[in-house]
């Protein structure tokens, strides 16, 4: 009935629904893994590459790299080697028990010294009984615009297209299919077959050679692991989620991307699909915050490097972008896969994000916030990154005032948001605050009369007219969940009378047991969207810091059941909890993080963290 009634409505199921997935990843791109074994997504050379494997967004015709036993009615399950981003898939039956190891050798930890190619390593092994496989690897170049020629070679098979090679080995022969190749093996009990898809440079590894990438990878991630200074509750769920954040930041270049994804939509069958496979100002800098609550410092510094090198390149009159491409350079315009079916038919199927072009202020706010928590815990800024510091400081103060798309991209005309208020405030006073901490020449005066003014307005503009509590845009009276930071940047106290009015209303108007909305009047795009992930944690915060910490808690277990079953947040959720969007979001992990951080200090009142907000 359930599937009548989504062809009726024009959808289609999905063959792999989003949190049927596990993610691994190298660092410079990542892979997402299905239950049944089948990797249905994979951009390869980096994150923001075309595609090789997509059949998650174009069923049968985007790519898939599948591995099948043949096991009656088994029993499916997925997780991580613990502490790491090896991802185990397992079959269990009545005849026999298999699994497959799925990861990509960390770039850290090259089993081999001389070898530069990187791959991705699928070890499949049988653990009682006797099984047959089926094995298929049907890559699509190019976003599935270009079929490969394949060729065999000793020991295994060459994928040549226009502007890509890979090559494919195997401890089992392959036979080669019209676009695709093939195995079919039976194993037994103890015995293991390998296959290794990578670059073009990548030579015939043999059993001990896998064997060797599979325990330094491990080593590698735990050691990573091992670096978190965490031991409170959920710290499971807290290192999964700082393991998922790792997975989207780039080793080469120090950006973090927004999801691993693009065009998973945040409404099935309708058009709000985007591209986030780019590094986002805002979501990045949320990413350095949750990373330095956790110890992991070396990402906060790599990452002002390279918002550093941004700035550099910047002009007076547009300090910094919005977003950029993995690399740093400018991020791509949007455009349309026609011959993507979409996920459950939702399309069309976007790559890119015509978003770049918008004004967001908000964004000064949580630059600058991590500019200053990065020079309160680590390295002391330089002079010339002073300088680009108060470089945005001025653009701030002459453009505080205008109207602007917000943090949630509104693709409507620009208004004057609140929550883009609050964080220009943020990037005045952070910079007051850095300024005085490091001795730095600033005219402070002036500054503060800026942030000041913020201050004003916000009070005297963004109050509903009857009750009272903070709104969306100057002059409304409709509610948005981005209001919630307001405490959490420390803007206004989080027991202030206004500010608990504005909580109450948030819960009467936008939640929904544990399900928060971001906000719920039109923006300018067709079909509604689902209840908004990181919003969820950002509320149970929020209840915390009010000294509802029952509340609190009760919210953030609620939260933390909308994770698929390996610790994993896609963007939003259905009416059913269901997981839409793209996937996984690295807001959505750093919120979660942050309210796991706070609410666990909140409960044990004798804990004293070394590291303060």
């Amino acid at each position: 009935m359930a599937e009548a009634a989504t062809a009726k409505a024009g959808r289609v199921p999905p063959l792999r629904t989003i949190s049927d997935h596990g993610i691994i990843g190298d660092l410079e791109t990542a892979a997402l893994v299905a239950r049944d074994g089948t990797i249905d997504y994979l951009c390869w050379p980096s994150l923001d590459s075309p595609s090789i494997f997509a059949d998650l967004l174009s069923p049968d015709a985007g790519g898939a790299f599948t591995i099948r036993p043949n096991l009656t009615s088994a029993r499916n399950l997925q997780l991580y080697v613990p502490d790491t981003n090896l991802l185990l898939t397992r079959w269990m039956a009545e005849s026999g028990a298999a699994e497959v190891l799925d990861l990509m050798p960390h770039p850290d930890a090259r089993a081999h010294p001389d070898r530069e190619a990187r791959c991705l390593i699928r070890r499949v092994a049988v653990t009682r009984g006797t099984v047959d496989f089926t094995i298929r690897c049907a890559p699509r170049f190019d976003y599935a615009r270009e079929v490969p020629e394949m060729t065999e070679e000793a020991g295994g098979i060459r994928f040549a297209g226009r502007d890509l090679t890979l090559r494919l080995f195997a401890s089992v022969p392959l036979t080669c299919e019209p676009g695709a190749v093939e195995a079919r093996i039976t194993l037994s009990a103890g015995e293991t077959a390998w296959f290794a898809l990578g670059e073009e440079a990548l030579l015939c590894p043999d059993d001990a050679g896998i064997a060797a990438e599979i325990v330094a990878t491990t080593d590698a991630w735990r050691g990573w692991a091992g670096h978190s200074t965490y031991r409170g509750r959920w710290r499971e769920e807290v290192l999964r989620s700082a393991l998922a954040l790792k997975l989207l930041t780039s080793r080469r270049h120090g950006s973090i991307a927004a999801a691993a994804t693009f065009s998973l939509p945040e409404a099935t069958g309708a058009g709000r699909n985007w591209d986030y496979r780019a590094s986002w100002i805002r979501d990045a800098s949320f990413t350095v915050y949750a990373f330095m609550r956790l110890g992991f410092y070396d990402e906060a510094e790599h990452f002002r490097k390279w918002v550093g090198q941004r700035m550099m390149a910047a002009d007076a009159d547009n300090p910094i972008r919005i977003m950029y491409a993995i690399d740093g350079s400018e991020a791509l315009d949007e455009s349309e896969l026609d011959h993507f079916a979409g996920y459950a038919g939702s399309r069309p199927v976007r790559i890119g994000n015509a978003a770049h072009a918008q004004s967001q202020l908000d964004i000064f706010g949580e630059l600058m916030d991590s500019t200053y928590l990065s020079n309160k815990y680590g390295a002391a800024i330089s002079h010339e990154g002073w300088e680009h510091v108060r470089g945005i400081v001025d653009y701030v103060m002459h453009n505080w005032d205008r109207p602007d798309a917000g943090i949630w991209e509104m693709r409507s005309e620009p208004r004057h948001f609140l929550h883009s208020r609050v964080m220009c405030w943020v990037a005045m006073d952070r910079a007051i605050r850095l300024a005085k901490k490091r001795s730095l020449p600033a005219p402070i005066v002036e500054w503060a009369e800026c942030r000041d003014a913020i201050v004003a307005d916000v009070w005297a503009n963004f109050r509903h007219p009857e009750h009272g509590y903070f709104v969306q845009e100057r002059g409304g009276t409709e509610l948005d969940a981005a209001l919630l930071m307001m405490p959490l940047m420390r803007f206004v106290s989080s027991t202030d009378p206004v500010w608990l009015k504005t909580l109450d209303a948030i819960e009467e108007h936008l939640c929904d047991d544990g399900l928060v909305y971001r906000y719920r009047n039109t923006d300018g795009l067709e079909g509604g969207e689902g209840a908004f992930t990181t919003c969820t944690f950002w509320y149970a915060e929020c209840l915390a810091r009010a000294g509802r910490l029952d509340d609190a808690q009760m919210i953030l277990a609620k939260g933390l059941s909308y994770a698929n079953t390996l610790g994993l947040f896609a963007e939003e959720l259905d009416e059913r909890g269901l997981q839409l969007g793209n996937f996984p979001q690295a807001l959505t992990h750093l919120a979660f993080i942050s309210a796991a951080f706070f609410i666990d200090r909140r409960i044990d009142k004798n804990y004293q963290p070394n590291w303060q907000p």
